[in-house]
């Protein structure tokens, strides 16, 4: 070993006093990054990153010679239509019907800054249409920063963690918090952020019957479209298909980002696509407050307008000729970002033979998928103890409990690990499992 393990808890103390931070447990994901950096610089050691989902593959070359085409064009010289470009509102429709079998009309598919304004501006119009429903739940676990994002706007919200609620189960759970009628918006992500589970059609249907039953939006969120590998869901216009809420009810909305499954993070671009039926309802609460306008449009030209007043330009292009590559079935997008699913079967092997177990392993009967993310937990230690006692080993992640999970551990995310770290986790957890003992 060129490195004594574990790092002196001084060194520790003093990058996260350095940072201001209370409480490591309860560190947001960029907290953490900070924290393994400050380590790294005073170090010398090469942190095994975990903590941060940002994409690990080279962006798709299709999008890359869009958009500088785009730019020789000229484009950067001019406000792009706040609703998107005509070519990428053509192509999101296609791609959603090739991909998922929904019908939705190119007018109610809307670029973004990332899927996060698009959840951003989601919180903000669901819950201005109807006075009485002024509150988001949070099907857990989940992205840390909707949570953040419900907080910086002074919205209400509510969450319960699925672990215990898959299946039937989920009917009852779920109706026990819309039954009290303050619900304006239900967020998930599927395949789940951080627990890799997928909800299946008949969950889907559950939710979907009753956000009809109690008028409630839903946000779907795909950030990691079709990346439940252990099915192929990369073949256009046919079976199967990538399941989605758009079966089950005309209350929802898409979120479908090009940051994980085009590695196209570092340009800020995903679609906020609209039901038909959402995009062209009105709403008591949005008429009072705006005068008039459906709820696309004011998503579009009320709050999309107040946050960004469009999407770069030439990203637009970019995102369009994927959507179009992939939909003309020249570019299997899946293809690559399987890599992900390989680090995730080795990583996992590595942590149980060294002790470690896996906290969402189960889905609904089957083994968890192997993808972007996964979860470990180690005997009698908490989230944030796991946290605390991995970082003077040079790994980092961030504790389950930031993500709405009742569950003790960690998320791990695959996408930073390169080829010799394999062989470095598996010196550091030796080392941390024989100081356990």
């Amino acid at each position: 070993m060129s490195m004594n393990f574990p790092v002196n808890e001084n060194i520790i103390k003093k990058a996260v006093e350095k940072l201001y931070i209370k409480d490591l447990e309860k560190a947001t994901i960029r907290e953490v990054v900070a924290i393994a950096g400050e380590i790294e610089k005073e170090t010398g050691i090469e942190f095994i990153r975990m903590e941060m989902g940002v994409p690990g593959l080279k962006p798709s070359e299709i999008g890359v010679k869009a958009e500088i085409e785009a730019l020789n064009n000229g484009v950067a010289s001019i406000y792009p239509p706040i609703d998107g470009v005509e070519n990428l509102k053509n192509e999101s429709s296609r791609f959603i019907k090739a991909f998922v079998d929904l019908e939705i009309e190119p007018q109610g598919c809307v670029p973004v800054v990332g899927s996060m304004e698009g959840t951003f501006c989601t919180f903000i119009t669901a819950c201005q249409c109807n006075p009485l429903k002024d509150t988001i739940l949070f099907i857990d676990p989940g992205f840390p920063v909707q949570k953040q994002q419900a907080h910086v706007l002074n919205l209400k919200y509510e969450t319960f963690d699925n672990y215990n609620y898959r299946g039937e189960l989920l009917h009852d759970k779920l109706e026990s918090y819309l039954i009290k009628g303050n619900i304006a918006c239900i967020v998930y992500s599927n395949p789940n952020n951080p627990s890799w589970c997928c909800l299946t059609d008949s969950e889907l249907q559950i939710i979907g019957e009753l956000s009809k039953k109690y008028d409630t939006i839903v946000a779907e969120d795909l950030a990691y479209f079709a990346m439940d590998f252990r099915k192929d869901l990369s073949r256009p216009f046919e079976p199967p298909f990538q399941p989605s809420i758009g079966k089950y009810t005309d209350n929802y909305l898409l979120l479908i980002s090009g940051s994980k499954v085009f590695s196209y993070a570092g340009q800020r671009i995903a679609i906020v696509a609209m039901s038909n039926a959402l995009y062209k309802r009105q709403f008591n609460g949005l008429t009072a407050k705006y005068g008039g306008g459906t709820f696309g449009s004011v998503f579009i030209h009320r709050v999309l307008y107040a946050a960004s007043t469009g999407v770069s330009h030439s990203a637009q292009y970019a995102l369009a000729a994927m959507f179009k590559a992939a939909s003309d079935g020249k570019y299997n997008f899946l293809d690559e970002v399987k890599e992900y699913g390989r680090r995730a079967k080795k990583l996992k092997k590595i942590f149980q033979k060294y002790g470690f177990g896996i906290v969402y392993d189960n889905d609904l009967g089957q083994p968890v998928g192997d993808g972007f993310y996964f979860t470990i937990k180690y005997p009698g230690m908490t989230g944030g103890e796991l946290l605390k006692a991995l970082i003077p080993y040079g790994i980092s992640a961030i504790s389950l409990s930031t993500t709405g999970s009742q569950q003790e551990g960690l998320r791990a995310c695959t996408s930073f690990i390169k080829d010799h770290q394999y062989e470095q986790l598996e010196e550091r957890l030796k080392i941390f499992a024989a100081q356990q003992n």
